[in-house]
């Protein structure tokens, strides 16, 4: 946990944004894998810990601002727990390390909300991502599940992500040391996997990094040589010579700060001749999105300029042609680049997604319905404070390819026979996590290997 003072002015300062009424917040229970007893690995809800730092399954919580109390919700371990578990520190003992001083039983929640409703307080509560969660708002005030994307709180949605968003030192410095992981991540990776491997046991030797280091991964690895399905997490391959290897890993540290990196990697000793092409447009691409970056600058700025390098590049191999605007207007990009270039990054690796991205990456206006464009998760102005990530690629979808080739789709902007004869080089992307500065963008972390001498270089080594 941070000190008890930034837990005490988060919610501070929340009750001052929101202005009235109760806040309720649920934190998460475990979930079950494949019965009670044997659980997934617990993780506590975002929100959650951002305001109370309590990371232990069935809690709740609420702020009452109009009656100026705050109150933890939960019951304590009992001896029988402590046989399985070991002596666990008491709800009280950790409430009061963020500054609550009032803890009750779970069952009292029900008469602190009856009393509020009674008293026709206004009750916010944010969207909510878990059916447990779901089914207890039902119990507890009558909103069911289906109603509960229509009657959230978008007042308390819209001050969360305003004091989320914007990072402070300390959460910097826990990110920092996230994405620090990760790469260790990925270095081990690149100088592990051989060709006659299967991708599982590269993708073992990336977790065992992410385990040894004391937390674990901030989301299911991906480690696939069929990097052109852009969320692979099967890893039941065979990697071969002249096979590319795409790694998207990232590390979650003990306070539940997320790194997120991406790398390819040739799983030969080095990129063969074709594959280099297409690997530094990437790159330039990368360099581009990183340029257009800037205080007060929407991030879609580094987004389109992402995409039109990708397009130009292209042309000048032979797979495109016309106006990298016009193609960009059109959609015509997507055929290579069908999602965003980058997302906000903090306590979850894409940033609040359960507040919604239109809340969290739009400032509330509408999101673009074009495919690859609907993808970009985030495209607001950039703040001091705003921690994202940049990670712009080029993929080869066999099935994309045959689909838009058959509906004669951008004949104007697309080669067919050019890109037909890809279809099987698969997918390529880097990633690097950012904070936005008064200054400018930074780096976040150490320097990850990718530039091609860069990679060729640990890869010449791992043989």
């Amino acid at each position: 946990m941070f000190q008890k003072t930034t837990y005490l002015e988060r919610r501070k300062k929340l009750k001052q944004k929101v202005g009235n009424g109760l806040i309720l917040f649920f934190g998460n229970d475990e979930s079950p894998m494949n019965y009670a007893d044997n659980t997934f690995h617990f993780r506590q809800n975002s929100t959650f810990l951002y305001y109370f730092g309590l990371n232990r399954p069935e809690l709740a919580a609420v702020i009452d601002i109009d009656n100026d109390a705050e109150i933890i919700f939960g019951d304590e371990y009992t001896v029988e727990d402590f046989v399985w578990r070991g002596t666990q520190p008491t709800i009280a003992s950790k409430a009061e390390q963020c500054g609550v001083s009032k803890v009750q039983p779970a069952k009292n929640l029900s008469t602190i909300l009856s009393n509020a409703k009674n008293a026709k307080q206004t009750i916010h509560f944010l969207p909510l991502y878990r059916p447990e969660n779901k089914q207890k708002l039902q119990n507890l005030i009558g909103i069911t599940p289906d109603e509960i994307a229509i009657k959230f709180s978008v007042d308390l949605v819209k001050a969360v992500v305003s004091q989320r968003e914007i990072k402070s030192s300390e959460e910097i410095l826990n990110i920092e040391q996230a994405v620090n992981v990760s790469v260790d991540m990925h270095v081990a990776a690149m100088k592990y996997a051989k060709p006659g491997m299967t991708e599982a046991q590269v993708t073992a030797e990336i977790h065992k990094v992410a385990l040894a280091a004391g937390g674990n991964l901030s989301f299911p690895i991906i480690a696939t040589k069929n990097g052109q399905n852009l969320h692979n997490h099967f890893h039941g391959n065979i990697i071969n010579e002249g096979d590319l290897f795409l790694i998207d890993a990232g590390y979650e540290n003990e306070m539940c700060y997320a790194g997120d990196l991406s790398s390819t990697i040739p799983v030969s000793k080095t990129f063969t001749t074709l594959q280099k092409e297409i690997y530094q447009l990437t790159l330039d691409a990368h360099q581009a999105a990183i340029d257009a970056l800037g205080l007060g600058t929407p991030f879609f700025n580094a987004h389109k300029a992402a995409c039109t390098t990708i397009f130009d590049g292209l042309k000048a191999m032979g797979f495109t042609k016309g106006d990298s605007n016009d193609a960009f207007e059109a959609g015509a990009h997507a055929l290579f680049f069908p999602c965003g270039t980058g997302h906000m990054m903090g306590l979850d690796v894409h940033d609040m997604e359960d507040l919604g991205e239109v809340w969290v990456g739009y400032d509330g206006k509408p999101k673009s319905t074009q495919f690859g464009l609907k993808s970009l998760r985030f495209a607001k102005p950039l703040q001091a404070g705003h921690v994202f990530t940049i990670e712009p690629g080029i993929y080869f979808i066999p099935e994309l390819i045959d689909l838009w080739r058959s509906q004669n789709k951008f004949n104007d902007f697309i080669n067919w026979e050019k890109v037909d004869s890809y279809r099987n080089f698969g997918g390529i992307r880097n990633e690097e996590d950012f904070v936005m500065t008064p200054n400018g963008a930074k780096l976040l972390g150490k320097a990850k290997p990718k530039s091609i001498e860069e990679v060729e270089a640990i890869r010449t080594k791992a043989y």
